[in-house]
C-alpha cells in the first residue's frame, strides 16, 4: 500500500495534475537580477568578457519565460533547461567568489578599497541567496511542476506549515518566496532555521550554499572591513 506524501492531505481531492500552475514569473525575475548583479561587479570579478555570461542567462531565460505558468503538462524539455541555466548561474557565481578570494589574498587588480570589497561581497552574497532559493523551488518533491500532485516525490524541506496546518490557509502549498527566505535564512545563520532539509539533496545543497556564505562574509568581508580607510 502506498504511503501519502507529506501535505499531500492539504491537496483538493478532485484536483488534477493538469489544473495544477505555479507562476513562473518571480523565479524568472530573480534569475534576472542574477544577471544585472553579475554586470554591476568589476570586471576582475567576472568572467570576460563581462556581457558574456548575462547574455547567455537571457538567451536561456527567454524561452523558459514564455509561458507564464509552470504545469505538470509543460514541454519536457523546460525542466532540463531551467536546472542547466541554474547551474550556469550557480558556476559564474563560484567563480565570482574564486576570483574575489584569489584577488584578495595575493594583493592582485581588485582595488584593496575596503568599501570595494565589502560591495563586491554583498553582491555576490545576495546572487548566492538567489542561486540557492532556485535551486531549493525547482527541486523540492520534484519540482513545481509536480509539487501537490499525484507525481510529487517525497519532500525534500519541511516547513512550519506543513507541521503545522491549523496556522496555515487551507491547501498551503511553498511558493517561491518561501524558498528565498528558506536561502536568506540559511545563508546568514549558516544553518537551517525555517524549514527543516528531509533528503540528502537538500541537505548538500544547504551545505554548500552555507559554506559559500561562509568564505564571502566571514573571510572577504572581515578582510574588507580591516583596510577601510
Amino acid at each position: 500500500m502506498n504511503q501519502q506524501p507529506v501535505g499531500a492531505a492539504n491537496e483538493p481531492e478532485d484536483q488534477g495534475q493538469a489544473d495544477f500552475r505555479v507562476d513562473r514569473w518571480p523565479a524568472s525575475l530573480a534569475l534576472l537580477m542574477c544577471a544585472l548583479l553579475y554586470i554591476v561587479l568589476p570586471s576582475q570579478l567576472v568572467i570576460n568578457p563581462k556581457w558574456l555570461v548575462p547574455a547567455l542567462e537571457l538567451v536561456m531565460l527567454v524561452p523558459l519565460s514564455w509561458n507564464r505558468h509552470r504545469h505538470p503538462n509543460e514541454a519536457r524539455w523546460i525542466r532540463p533547461l531551467t536546472i542547466t541555466l541554474i547551474a550556469f548561474v550557480s558556476l559564474a557565481n563560484v567563480a565570482s567568489v574564486a576570483l574575489l578570494v584569489h584577488h584578495l589574498l595575493s594583493a592582485g587588480l581588485v582595488p584593496t578599497n575596503g568599501r570595494a570589497l565589502v560591495y563586491s561581497a554583498a553582491l555576490i552574497w545576495m546572487t548566492n541567496v538567489i542561486v540557492f532559493s532556485l535551486w531549493f523551488w525547482e527541486l523540492d518533491r520534484g519540482g513545481p511542476t509536480t509539487r501537490f500532485t499525484s507525481l510529487e516525490r517525497w519532500p525534500d524541506f519541511q516547513f512550519p506549515q506543513m507541521e503545522n496546518p491549523r496556522f496555515a490557509e487551507p491547501h498551503w502549498r511553498p511558493r517561491y518566496l518561501d524558498y528565498l527566505y528558506v536561502s536568506l535564512t540559511n545563508a546568514a545563520a549558516f544553518s537551517p532555521t525555517d524549514a527543516m532539509p528531509l533528503t540528502t539533496t537538500a541537505k548538500a545543497l544547504m551545505s554548500i550554499e552555507s559554506i559559500s556564505s561562509m568564505v564571502t562574509v566571514v573571510v572577504v568581508a572581515a578582510r574588507a572591513v580591516n583596510i577601510l580607510h
